[in-house]
Parts: C-alpha cells; sequence; structure tokens
C-alpha cells in the first residue's frame, strides 16, 4: 500500500485513490488445479478466474480468485470490501465492464459505498475499441501474463495463485518505483 501511494503521489495524485476499474479473466487449469476449476461458459474455458480491481494508474488494490463458474456479479461484493479496505474507504467510484450490470450488483458494491459505472461499447463501432478507463485494467492483466506462471493456473491453491500475481504487481511498481529514483 505504500509503494502504491509512493507512485501515485509522484504522479501528482492523492495517495489514495477514489476511482477504481473491477475486471476479471478466466486462466486455463492444469491436472494441479483442476479440483477446484469450473467452467466458463463464456469464454469457453474450465479453470479459475482471477477478479482484479486496480486504481487508475492500474496498480493493484484488490484479487480475488474463484473457480471459472464464477460470475462477475457474485464476486463483486467481496471484491469491493477488498478494494475499501486497502484504500480506507476512499474509492467512491468503480469502471466495471457489462458483466456487472444489475441492481443486486448495484446494491451490493453500494453496501461498500462504491458505485459502479458500467463502461459500454459503442453500437456503432465494429471490432476492436478503446474504451475509456477499462483499458488500464485490461493493461494490468497484460502486466501479470508477461510472468510466465500467471498464463495458466498451475496452483493447487487458489490463495497461491493470488500470491503470485500480488508478487507480479508489486515487482512492477518496484520497476516503477526505480524508474523514478534513477530520474530524480
Amino acid at each position: 500500500q505504500d509503494l502504491r501511494a509512493v507512485l501515485r503521489l509522484a504522479a501528482g495524485r492523492k495517495a489514495e485513490p477514489t476511482a477504481a476499474i473491477m475486471d476479471s479473466r478466466t486462466l486455463r487449469s492444469t491436472p494441479e488445479s483442476g479440483t477446484r476449476a469450473g467452467y466458463d461458459g463464456a469464454k469457453r474455458k474450465r479453470g479459475s478466474k482471477v477478479h482484479l480491481a486496480v486504481d487508475t494508474l492500474g496498480h493493484l488494490l484488490a484479487l480475488h480468485v474463484t473457480a471459472a463458474d464464477v460470475g462477475d456479479r457474485e464476486a463483486v461484493a467481496r471484491l469491493a470490501a477488498d478494494i475499501q479496505d486497502a484504500t480506507g474507504d476512499a474509492v467512491s467510484l468503480a469502471y466495471v465492464d457489462q458483466g456487472y450490470t444489475g441492481e443486486a450488483v448495484a446494491k451490493a458494491a453500494a453496501a461498500e459505498g462504491i458505485r459502479l459505472e458500467v463502461v459500454k461499447l459503442p453500437e456503432a463501432k465494429r471490432g476492436f475499441v478503446l474504451l475509456p478507463r477499462r483499458w488500464v485494467v485490461e493493461r494490468s492483466f497484460a502486466w501479470a501474463t508477461r510472468c510466465r506462471r500467471l498464463v495458466k493456473d498451475y496452483e493447487r491453491v487458489a490463495t497461491t495463485l493470488a500470491g503470485f500475481h500480488v508478487i507480479a504487481f508489486v515487482g512492477y511498481m518496484l520497476k516503477q518505483a526505480a524508474i523514478l529514483m534513477q530520474g530524480a
């Protein structure tokens, strides 16, 4: 948390974020993780789902690992609570994709003091469209996949997978801090 605050202050932001971006991705399972793996029908993958929340700079706020058959709507309450624990209840807005729609989801986030703003695709566009704010969490997932161990779910225990993600994000933030130190 302190490292994130230092990087935010160096970027000219407040120490604690007021907005977050939430998303999830499905990792294919391996024989080691097979017992807790679920099937994600939308992605047609069997494995684990990593639910991630980052600040507007892409720094990790909260991480939660579930079976792939657990939807985004079901994980939002725990993810929102983890965000507020990490930031001291500073976050009031979260940008999400259309997987987080629904009144029950909005109420679950509102119980933690977070308003969800769904970023939708423009209806006239076809193909790849860079969505405002949402690209930050996608970039964070791309940073994580630079670590070979995070491309698939090789872990027997979900907390180990979450721990490796945290290590990857801390490594990235330390790299950013080293770049700042060289420039100072």
